[in-house]
């Protein structure tokens, strides 16, 4: 057991776009200021969750690579110096299903403004939105 499975928990989407980085950015000096964990969560839905079709592959492949990928924009953005710890989850789902998900029992959510990247079907602001209305815990919208 984490000796910070105790910690608050701050929940922040992340989704490639400049307002998910500046969210990020505030949840880990939150999470710094109380004592807390950060918790990235990023959601992805295949391709043919558009009506897009494929040829079959292996469907941990797409999965494996967003991952990679997601743990380096964490880095990048929050760089060497962040003293919080980060959690990273990538969960296949609707954006603001995926971020209510992950936020039941935190101690805050917080999100981007406009999100583009792995929440690319969504409106402009509407996760956000949705996240404010529906989530259990208080929700911080942070612009880029």
């Amino acid at each position: 057991m984490n000796a910070n499975d105790s910690a608050p928990r701050v929940v922040v989407g992340v989704d490639g776009s400049p307002s998910s980085y500046a969210a990020l950015r505030w949840a880990a000096r939150h999470a710094e200021r109380i004592g807390g964990v950060v918790e990235a969560v990023g959601a992805w839905e295949p391709p043919s969750h558009f009506g897009w079709s494929a040829p079959v592959v292996d469907p941990t492949f797409d999965r494996e690579l967003a991952e990679r990928r997601f743990a380096d924009e964490l880095h990048t953005v929050l760089g060497d110096d962040c003293r919080a710890e980060v959690r990273q989850t990538m969960v296949m789902g609707d954006p603001s299903d995926v971020l209510l998900d992950a936020s039941r029992g935190a101690e805050v959510l917080v999100v981007g403004t406009h999100g583009h990247g792995g929440f690319t079907r969504a409106l402009l602001g509407s996760v956000s939105i949705h996240c404010a209305q529906h989530a259990d815990c208080p929700v911080v919208i942070v612009r880029a």
